[in-house]
């Protein structure tokens, strides 16, 4: 089972980008659908982008299509999620997760978890 690290949060101001990072442990990586999702103080965790083994198919969240972009390099056991003309409403503390074989949106589909990055985006 892979273990996840993310990185790259901070803050930044409204319309600026940011490049978040997760890094996988085991040579196991290309078997999982990767997800990153986020949740902000009182509520639910969100689906944000999903992307597929092979990374051939990538999945978005309407409030992020066009501003943010999934991909990963199964080389370097890494997936990436860059975000682009960044608004206060994706201020949220921003997970990857790990799922065998099939890409889902649902985050109780998910048991592989990193421990979470920080993304403020102030006004």
């Amino acid at each position: 089972q892979v273990q996840l690290v993310e990185s790259g949060g901070g803050l930044v101001q409204a319309g600026g980008s940011l490049r978040l990072s997760c890094a996988a442990s085991g040579r196991t990586f290309s078997m999982y659908a990767m997800g990153w999702f986020r949740q902000a103080p009182g509520k639910e965790r969100e689906f944000v982008a999903g992307i597929s083994r092979s990374g051939d198919s990538t999945y978005y969240a309407d409030s992020v299509k066009g501003r943010f972009t999934i991909s990963r390099d199964n080389d370097k056991y890494t997936v990436a999620l860059q975000m682009n003309s960044l608004k206060p409403e994706d201020t949220a503390v921003y997970y990857c997760a790990a799922r065998r074989v099939v890409f889902t949106s649902w985050p109780s589909d998910y048991s592989t978890w990193g421990q979470g990055t920080q993304v403020t985006v102030s006004s």
